[in-house]
């Protein structure tokens, strides 16, 4: 079963395979983080603070929480792209979060540095 997570407006921002899956992907089928820390906190692939799943919502937490360094969880298999579930409705503000910053929901750019002048 697909779980589809959307941004605060409604955009549909990522997926997991399955409701506990440990990966998460950007609607391309793109590998963009995963459960690291036995909580709905999400790490890059490099380890570092993705983002928060509340409810069916990916949002970025402004009051950084300490998490160890989870390692490497070895790459997963492409899962293809999930097919559009549409937008869901606009979720309003939650206290202490904001939506994820878009670039970290694209790795091909997530790592890359502007070009020196």
């Amino acid at each position: 079963m697909t779980v589809y997570l959307y941004d605060s407006k409604g955009a549909f921002v990522g997926f997991r395979t399955e409701y506990d899956g440990r990966y998460l992907y950007n609607p391309d089928g793109e590998w963009i983080g995963w459960f690291a820390w036995s909580n709905d906190d999400v790490a890059t692939r490099d380890g570092s603070y993705l983002g928060t799943v509340v409810e069916d919502r990916l949002l970025w937490r402004l009051e950084p929480t300490h998490h160890v360094d989870p390692g490497y969880p070895g790459a997963p298999r492409f899962p293809g792209r999930a097919s559009y579930p549409g937008n869901a409705g606009y979720y309003g503000s939650v206290p202490g979060f904001i939506d994820v910053p878009s670039h970290l929901l694209t790795p091909r750019n997530a790592y890359r540095t502007p070009l020196a002048s």
